[in-house]
């Protein structure tokens, strides 16, 4: 979103999925995506077919193709980015990873990889170690992207929950665990944006201000070289 854009709702993308058509990663995705929908944000899903189409990204080659392309300039118009990926053996998924290792080509951007952007991550593994240390894994490389996780990050154990249908969640709670994903990050979307919209143009990207007017979100100043500290309530 450019500096003078703030009349549209926020758009939030979501990256994830699996080579596996259906894969309850990228429903569980689609379910946290439906939440930032209810908050007032449009959004847009990347699942595990088109992550799949991807080539490896050679930083030393150049040429990109359209599929990255495609993914490179939803991102750069994003303002907030869920992530959803599968645990295998203890970390992220190659698929999921490489599109990250994509988003290197917004390096140079005015707003650097993710920088000013909510990502909400989301991990499902076939069991509650992976769960746990793969979430932690994924908020580290948003970090390492200049991204804000959440404050909600999703584990979700597929042991103990299904997605049968696109729609389909089996377990009440893990359906809203995942919507409160998407809301957050929609939340965040929609107090930078109002936050940056009262700043106008010439403001310094991470200047220590209060959002304590912007809906649902508090701060904490900080310095002038410290980035904002956003808490939700």
């Amino acid at each position: 979103m450019s500096r003078s854009d703030h009349s549209r709702p926020p758009l939030v993308v979501g990256i994830g999925g699996t080579t596996r058509a259906a894969s309850s990663t990228e429903r569980a995705l689609a379910f946290a995506l439906r939440g930032a929908e209810a908050a007032g944000a449009q959004t847009r899903l990347f699942g595990g077919a088109f992550l799949h189409s991807l080539p490896h990204y050679a930083p030393e080659q150049p040429a990109r193709t359209g599929e990255q392309l495609e993914l490179i300039e939803a991102v750069r118009r994003a303002d907030a980015v869920i992530i959803a990926t599968p645990g295998y053996h203890g970390g992220v998924s190659g698929l999921v990873k490489n599109a990250l290792d994509t988003l290197e080509e917004l390096r140079a951007d005015e707003r650097p990889y993710l920088d000013g952007r909510a990502v909400g991550c989301i991990v499902t593994a076939y069991g509650w170690q992976a769960a746990g240390s793969v979430l932690t894994s994924l908020r580290s490389i948003a970090h390492a992207l200049r991204g804000w996780p959440t404050p909600f990050g999703a584990g979700i154990n597929t042991l103990e929950t299904r997605f049968d249908s696109v729609d389909s969640c089996s377990d009440p709670k893990v359906a809203e665990q995942l919507a409160t994903v998407g809301r957050q990050a929609a939340q965040f979307a929609l107090a930078f944006n109002a936050l940056r919209a009262h700043d106008g143009p010439g403001a310094p990207s991470h200047s220590a201000v209060s959002l304590a007017s912007a809906p649902n979100m508090t701060a904490i100043p900080t310095d002038s070289r410290a980035a904002r500290v956003l808490h939700a309530v």
